[in-house]
């Protein structure tokens, strides 16, 4: 097939967003993203291979077919690899400090920290904001999915089969269980606790739900050649942001040439360099997972904690849009829109954080925080910037944060716009 397609105009951008607004499904609905996340280059196994002869497909058909594509059903394994460019000290701090996180590993002798369980999903499913992971899942219908995170010498599982939704973790031998539909889903937002855990992308599905959501007038989108994914043909669907100053460079959805799943999703940054996010499998199946794959019940000795019990919180206040800040909490101006979209928000008390000329933290610690962030004045006034590969934060000495995928010039030019 061609190996590129001119980009669409934007008097497509009606019919590319009406094709996008069909493909909102999930097809493991127990998915952790990303973090944008985020919020995720993977190791070798990832790796696309040979270059099928496929017909050709403009990109606003590929879309269609992704928004058309019923796949209920599917096992398989998936690699996830997130680099924010984060200390290495950050992957210990996701999980120690990630809300209903009982610190790293746990206050007491059962894993926990006697207020929450080892085994919340807010807390556990976070640490796939950094490092390289191995998932295994299962979906079969709305009602049954199955994810579990590999580990070395521990396995963290998420169940969902019917009202039920399980978490277990090995490495603490603890549980944490919620009732889909009853107090546990009111007391959380009206949310049952089915949809607990779809707040966090983890497969190629999710995070291309996401991507698809950024497809605007500002934004160009082809098909660009063909791969082999899992040992399947796959189109190659890239979107990228027209307008300079986000820190998107590219989005790669390798998309299923017989059913439009997607299989795989590569974000890459404006920067250069490895990708900050790619998640795909390495192995796939369409087949009717076996009914015994979604049963659960704790063993004898395990610990259970119901929603509800302890200090848990739960993951039902995520869900917001990838690319902008629609939705945002109370007090939240976005500045600008689409991908260059800002978050301006004032921080608890009116200040800003500590530098090393203040008395209000110890000397070695204000220096720490100094070492973080690169210093910038402007009209604004002054303050830091504080940097990942995708995500950057200027925080003024007053007390104002802006926050967005966009360059250091892009948040010092919001600040000064905003005075």
């Amino acid at each position: 097939m061609a190996p590129y397609e001119p980009e669409q105009d934007s008097n497509e951008a009606g019919e590319l967003r009406a094709g996008r607004r069909k493909a909102v499904r999930y097809v493991v609905p127990l998915a952790v993203a990303g973090v944008a996340a985020a919020t995720i280059g993977l190791v070798p196994a990832l790796a696309t291979s040979g270059d099928p002869d496929l017909p050709d497909i403009t990109a606003q058909e590929l879309i269609e077919k992704i928004a058309a594509s019923d796949t209920q059903q599917l096992s398989g394994t998936v690699k996830i690899s997130t680099d924010l460019g984060l200390p290495s000290f950050a992957s210990g701090m996701t999980g120690s400090f990630a809300p209903g996180a009982g610190g790293a590993g746990g206050g007491d002798e059962d894993g926990g920290d006697g207020k929450g369980s080892a085994a919340d999903p807010s807390a556990k499913l976070m640490e796939l904001a950094t490092g390289t992971h191995t998932l295994r899942v299962a979906a079969d219908g709305p009602d049954r999915q199955k994810l579990s995170i590999l580990d070395d010498a521990a396995e963290y599982s998420l169940i969902h089969n019917g009202d039920d939704v399980w978490a277990y973790d090995s490495a603490s031998n603890e549980a944490y269980h919620s009732k889909d539909g009853g107090k546990a889903g009111e007391g959380a937002g009206g949310h049952g606790g089915k949809d607990l855990p779809k707040r966090v992308p983890a497969t190629p599905e999710d995070f291309a739900e996401q991507a698809l959501k950024a497809v605007d007038k500002s934004t160009s989108v082809k098909v660009d050649g063909s791969a082999q994914v899992a040992g399947r043909d796959a189109y190659r669907l890239v979107i990228e942001p027209k307008a300079a100053g986000s820190t998107v460079g590219r989005i790669t959805v390798a998309v299923d040439a017989k059913t439009g799943t997607p299989l795989k999703f590569t974000l890459s940054p404006a920067g250069g360099g490895s990708a900050v996010v790619d998640a795909g499998f390495t192995k796939v199946d369409f087949g009717k997972p076996a009914a015994s794959t979604f049963d659960f019940e704790p063993a004898k000795g395990t610990k259970v904690t119901e929603e509800g019990d302890g200090n848990d919180t739960s993951l039902h206040e995520g869900g917001k849009d990838s690319r902008d800040f629609k939705g945002a909490e109370p007090g939240v101006n976005v500045i600008g829109e689409g991908w260059t979209s800002i978050a301006e928000l004032k921080l608890p008390g009116g200040r800003g954080l500590p530098t090393s000329a203040s008395d209000d933290v110890p000397q070695e610690a204000a220096k720490f925080l100094d070492s973080l962030g690169d210093k910038v004045k402007g009209d604004f006034g002054s303050g830091t910037v504080f940097k990942t590969r995708l995500v950057n934060a200027l925080i003024t000495d007053d007390g104002t944060a802006y926050v967005g995928a966009v360059t250091k010039d892009a948040l010092v030019k919001a600040a000064n716009a905003a005075r």
